[in-house]
């Protein structure tokens, strides 16, 4: 029994980890109903809460230049993570931010450059093109690990959260107004939510198939 003990306890350890992690599913709608792509939807621990054992972060993303265009145009990342910012287009573009977390400037240039960015600061970081004034894209850093962006059905599902009560907040960069955030309970099976914010969807460029333009 002594020899086996430290082995059932292991087992009964890896049996309990994924049991006591549930999924957050949410639609975020407009106050007209519309489905709202490019939301974050957020899933952070009440103030003053004990935090819950976090998977590892993801340490690394990409912002890419494609068709002059930034893609993904919203990106969430948590605090700490590289952002890269490749060039695929066949023009050069000089990316900037002048956004109070993280303030910083690649000039003109084709393909990846040297260094990634790491965004090491939580808030809203606005990014744009010198050359390319219509070129913009968002990233929204955050503490908490668990975060999902909406597709274009409004839908977006945050997984592994470990059980216990939280805050869901939303974020869109063409917000009106801060959502108020609502508290759940998280436990092994999946909460499904619907929120509303009170937000524009993008509206997108018309496409440009001059591919002299600038």
């Amino acid at each position: 029994m002594r020899a086996i003990a430290p082995a059932l306890a292991a087992a009964l350890l890896a049996g309990v980890g994924p049991a006591c992690a549930g999924t957050v599913e949410v639609l975020v709608q407009t106050p007209a109903g519309a489905a709202l792509a490019d939301a974050a939807v957020l899933v952070e621990p009440l103030p003053g809460a004990p935090r819950p054992h976090a998977r590892a972060p993801a340490t690394h993303a990409a912002v890419e230049q494609r068709g002059r265009e930034f893609i993904p145009w919203v990106t969430v990342v948590q605090t700490g993570t590289s952002v890269d910012f490749p060039n695929n287009d066949t023009i050069r573009h000089h990316v900037y931010s002048f956004s109070e977390p993280k303030r910083f400037e690649i000039k003109l240039y084709a393909g990846k450059p040297g260094q990634p960015v790491v965004f090491d600061k939580p808030g809203q970081v606005d990014i744009g093109c010198n050359i390319h004034d219509w070129m913009e894209a968002h990233v929204l850093v955050v503490d908490t690990p668990w975060f999902a962006r909406t597709g274009a059905d409004g839908r977006a599902t945050v997984t592994g959260v470990p059980a216990g009560r939280y805050r869901v907040r939303l974020w869109h960069p063409l917000q009106t107004a801060a959502s108020a955030p609502g508290e759940i309970d998280v436990d092994d099976t999946a909460e499904r939510l619907t929120l509303v914010l009170d937000a524009r969807p993008r509206t997108p460029r018309p496409h440009v198939d001059d591919p002299d333009r600038y």
